[in-house]
């Protein structure tokens, strides 16, 4: 589909060519009339140059952030470049965006901060799953009180991945293995659902053979009268559980990922507000004292993370998802480890 060529475009590169940008983020500014693939800096050039002829070609990141004229940067290099990457961005006077997770450290993630309020520039983490179409169904049951006081808050990321891969996200590295993976989703959704806990404790496994960095993660987030449980584990071959919320009126299970994702690999056109739509086969189920339901799941749709960062761009509205939101995950995937190490709770410091 052609794109409304009566708006101003925001110029846009991408450093990195991989599944990260080739799924999530160039279908969106590629499809919506907002903005323009500008520039892109990977070593895939020869396929880089097929798949975008009309964009810049750059082999080095570095390169790029320093002469194009790219108004936006979205950085889906390894997590141990995410600072780096993302300082020099700033300092060119571009706007970014950084997959998640935001950054490695929590001191980086401030630097970064101080930064972009310096420069007067949108610094935002792609947490994309906040437009998961389940995801945004438990924020409408909650909101409506559906399950009354919520007791228990059980949230998964499950996969069956028995096996370790050779991808840098497999590996003992800065920022490596599914706590730096999975862990900003599950926490994310947790922290925009519930705020910030009162104290953490957290098992950070390495689990399967020859792996060398963590594998699974069990972190519970406590609150005043509620507790809010997190995992990810690579063994998990039948039917995954997503979400188990349990209240003092009803309690709704759901089962299986957004399917967005999925979409997106098999390379759905992200066009329209029900792309993302989940089949009813796929849907979640409420349970309330004398009776249940299916509950039909929300339209998903990644786009309105673009949608709105455009708004912020062109209007000075705030980032879609805010650098410090993006921060308090850093601090509790860092409290989670620490808890693991030392086998106790912590509290955790507003």
């Amino acid at each position: 589909m052609a794109k409304n060529t009566d708006v101003d475009t925001i110029k846009t590169a991408l450093v990195g060519y991989g599944f990260s940008a080739k799924t999530f983020h160039l279908p969106f500014i590629s499809s919506l009339a907002e903005f323009e693939v500008a520039a892109i800096s990977s070593s895939q050039q020869k396929q880089v140059k097929t798949d975008w002829p009309n964009a810049a070609h750059y082999f080095s990141a570095e390169e790029m952030l320093t002469t194009t004229d790219a108004q936006l940067v979205i950085i889906t290099a390894p997590n141990d470049v995410h600072y780096s990457l993302a300082k020099l961005a700033l300092e060119n006077n571009k706007h970014v965006i950084l997959e998640k997770p935001f950054v490695t450290n929590v001191a980086d993630g401030e630097a970064l901060i101080a930064l972009a309020k310096e420069k007067s520039l949108l610094l935002s983490v792609y947490q994309n799953r906040r437009w998961d179409g389940d995801f945004l169904t438990v924020k409408k049951l909650l909101a409506t009180n559906a399950l009354g006081n919520i007791k228990h808050f059980e949230s998964h990321f499950d996969r069956f991945r028995p096996k370790v891969s050779p991808r840098w996200r497999e590996q003992a590295q800065d920022g490596g293995g599914i706590l730096f993976d999975l862990g900003p989703h599950l926490i994310d959704q947790a922290l925009q659902l519930f705020g910030i806990p009162k104290a953490i404790t957290a098992q950070c496994e390495i689990m399967r053979e020859h792996s060398t960095t963590i594998d699974y993660f069990n972190i519970s987030l406590h609150y005043p009268d509620m507790l809010a449980s997190l995992q990810a584990s690579l063994f998990s071959a039948g039917p995954n559980l997503r979400f188990n919320i349990q209240g003092d009126k009803g309690h709704y299970r759901k089962f299986g990922l957004d399917p967005q994702e999925a979409k997106l690999k098999a390379g759905a056109v992200p066009i329209g507000d029900d792309w993302g739509q989940e089949m009813p086969q796929d849907y979640g189920q409420l349970y309330l004292a004398t009776s249940s339901q299916t509950e039909k799941t929300l339209a998903g749709g990644y786009q309105h993370f673009y949608k709105k960062m455009a708004e912020a761009i062109n209007t000075g509205a705030q980032a879609p998802v805010s650098a410090n939101d993006a921060l308090w995950t850093i601090r509790l995937i860092s409290m989670a480890m620490d808890s693991s190490r030392l086998g106790k709770t912590l509290a955790v410091s507003p």
